[in-house]
């Protein structure tokens, strides 16, 4: 999801109600209201001589500023077919989570960093298998990698944090995410309004504009008391919260990645992924338009859209994971036949661990066998003898080895989720 505009001003922190969209009673008991809407302030801090007469026209009137209803006790009213999706989705979802943890590769931590690589890919955010791996040495790479390693941080957080949505959770996730790239505003709530399209210099005229900064603590403690609830199906709820989430926009920028992460953590509240992670960003690329348009219904008071595409995501998601790990196996498969070792010695182990990380050094063997370094060199020796592994460069210093068939599958996995077809 494109990222909100950075603002070039801030609202005073008045406002007023606007008559043409009320505000809601953000109390009802019942149904699922649409977002309201209220006036606000806006004080820019662009000097004027940098605008145009219809600018600095413009940026004087108030902007209408989001005041979504409060959800912890609403009753999610779903058309047949989206609830129905939603069932279908979690039945599959919960066998997948059952077929890849009974796999004799480390398939959680490969679908974990597929998800990362495409949530990322929502925001535009895109990098192949083998940056990725590179990044995940902690080398200097490429900067769209190391974002995509960050957000693997982040789902390891929240994964680690167990199945509770609270304000700490949803924190720690953001300050994973963006503590290497914006340390300034990594877990921290924003203090200032944020906004979805239209131009840098204010407001006005934006796609949307999430509520004031003043709102978002009580909407946050409203939206996990939601996440607390135990008598909404999986699927539904995991999507309600996101769209809420997305609704809120609590931080300047990593909302979308948060909110994606947050799915999981729900998903794993109900005890539907208790093993792996469903790469349901992988499915939402399919069509990133509907998507961004179930989120728009949502805001309009139409839960049904966002849950209907949130299943189909999950669906999609799963058959291309069991592609991936069709096509994992038979690698492995492959390298029975070319590792000449026995199946107990070091070397074996490290090609188990290639799936997870299919770019290696010496430092990392050492750490993931727990052997000397010289019996790390050994055991890369032997795969590069069997045609496992290849130097990434010629270049003997800080060296770095790859399993490219595994890059290859992980990049066919990218391919088949395809890229963003519209969007924000």
């Amino acid at each position: 999801m494109t990222q909100p505009r950075r603002p070039a001003g801030r609202p005073d922190g008045g406002h007023r109600s606007s008559t043409a969209r009320p505000e809601p009673d953000l109390h009802l008991p019942t149904g699922w209201p649409p977002v309201g809407y209220e006036d606000r302030d806006w004080a820019s801090t662009i000097d004027e001589g940098h605008l145009d007469v219809w600018q600095r026209l413009k940026t004087a009137r108030p902007y209408q500023a989001a005041v979504p209803p409060f959800i912890a006790d609403l009753d999610p009213r779903l058309r047949p077919d989206a609830l129905t999706a939603a069932l279908e989705a979690t039945n599959e979802v919960t066998r997948f989570d059952t077929e890849m943890a009974g796999l004799p590769v480390p398939m959680p931590a490969v679908l974990l960093r597929t998800e990362s690589a495409s949530s990322s890919q929502i925001e535009h955010l895109t990098s192949n298998a083998r940056n990725i791996a590179l990044a995940e040495l902690g080398g200097p790479g490429k900067e769209n990698a190391a974002l995509i390693v960050a957000n693997a941080r982040a789902m390891t957080t929240a994964l680690n944090a167990g199945g509770t949505v609270t304000p700490d959770t949803i924190l720690a996730i953001h300050a994973a995410l963006l503590q290497a790239a914006e340390p300034e505003h990594a877990g921290t709530w924003r203090d200032q309004q944020v906004w979805i399209g239209s131009s840098p210099i204010s407001p006005h005229d934006a796609d949307f504009i999430p509520p004031h900064a003043d709102r978002v603590p009580e909407l946050i403690d409203d939206l996990t008391a939601f996440g607390r609830r135990s008598d909404v199906p999986p699927l539904v709820h995991a999507a309600l919260l996101h769209a809420q989430f997305e609704t809120i926009h609590p931080f300047i920028d990593g909302n979308g990645r948060t909110g994606r992460v947050l799915v999981h953590t729900v998903l794993r509240s109900h005890g539907i992924t208790r093993h792996t992670t469903v790469p349901v960003s992988a499915g939402l690329l399919r069509a990133t338009d509907r998507y961004f348009a179930a989120l728009g219904a949502y805001r309009d008071g139409d839960p049904s859209p966002i849950v209907t595409e949130m299943s189909a995501a999950a669906l999609a998601a799963v058959a291309n994971g069991r592609q991936l790990a069709n096509d994992i196996l038979t690698i492995r498969q492959q390298w029975r036949d070319q590792i000449k070792a026995r199946t107990d010695s070091s070397a074996w182990r490290l090609a188990d661990q290639l799936f997870a990380q299919p770019v290696i050094n010496v430092d990392r063997a050492t750490t993931d066998l727990g052997v000397s370094a010289p019996a790390a060199r050994a055991s890369i020796a032997t795969l590069v003898d069997a045609g496992v592994l290849t130097p990434t460069s010629d270049a003997r210093r800080n060296r770095a080895w790859q399993a490219t068939s595994v890059l290859t599958a992980i990049d066919e996995f990218s391919r088949r989720a395809g890229r963003r077809t519209a969007g924000r």
